[in-house]
């Protein structure tokens, strides 16, 4: 039998009217925010199924905008979040696409950072707040951060993982749940460990500095 914990009965904290269509989708943008280095300077967002047939209803549109700017789901910004983009300079689009997705409620964002640095996401909001992003840069993936999590793009090399785990067990730093994503063998990989506390910005840097293949590392 499944275990039910109290925020699975009451639900997350946040602007309603929907869990999913406005808390999930507030959440899939904060990861892209976040995965842009906290600003998101352009966006094109895409909502499927169940997010475009309501999504106007349920403030989906905003949520998502509230996100990429950065906004928790209980932030009372979020319904003014499209003029706050207005205002910020940034350019963030919704559109909506009748296209069958693998769930309904799924969102996909094609965004640039302060560099103009390129990423494409795609999530889904699968109940409750919680998400699971499924896809990054065309290679699939499945995460929620639930927990603090590390997102790190590297080679596929033999001792990447350990380089990292290294870094992270010296400094007690306990790991809950830990992935590995590849295109396939020695190209593009992306390695998602979620954490029981924090990791600070020091070790961040220190992680993406002792090891040649990894490319980026991401704090979410």
């Amino acid at each position: 039998m499944k275990e039910y914990g109290l925020f699975d009965l009451i639900g997350p904290q946040m602007i309603g009217p929907s869990s999913s269509h406005t808390a999930g989708a507030a959440r899939i943008g904060y990861v892209a925010s976040r995965m842009a280095g906290g600003c998101v300077k352009k966006a094109i967002v895409t909502l499927y199924g169940s997010f475009a047939e309501t999504g106007k209803g349920h403030g989906t549109d905003k949520a998502v905008i509230a996100g990429l700017l950065g906004f928790a789901p209980d932030d009372d910004r979020l319904r003014i979040a499209p003029q706050l983009a207005k205002e910020w300079g940034r350019d963030i689009r919704v559109e909506f696409s009748d296209e069958e997705m693998k769930h309904p409620n799924t969102a996909g964002i094609v965004f640039e950072n302060e560099d103009g640095r390129k990423i494409h996401m795609t999530g889904a909001s699968i109940g409750g707040g919680n998400i699971e992003i499924q896809s990054i840069n065309g290679m699939d993936v499945s995460f929620g951060c639930d927990y603090p999590t590390l997102l790190i793009f590297h080679q596929d090399r033999p001792g990447v993982i350990s380089s990292v785990t290294g870094v992270l067990a010296e400094h007690e730093i306990n790991i809950a749940f830990m992935k590995v994503f590849r295109n396939s063998r020695w190209q593009n990989a992306c390695m998602v460990i979620e954490t029981d506390g924090e990791v600070e910005d020091c070790l961040v840097e220190q992680i993406r500095s002792e090891n040649q293949d990894i490319v980026e590392v991401c704090k979410l």
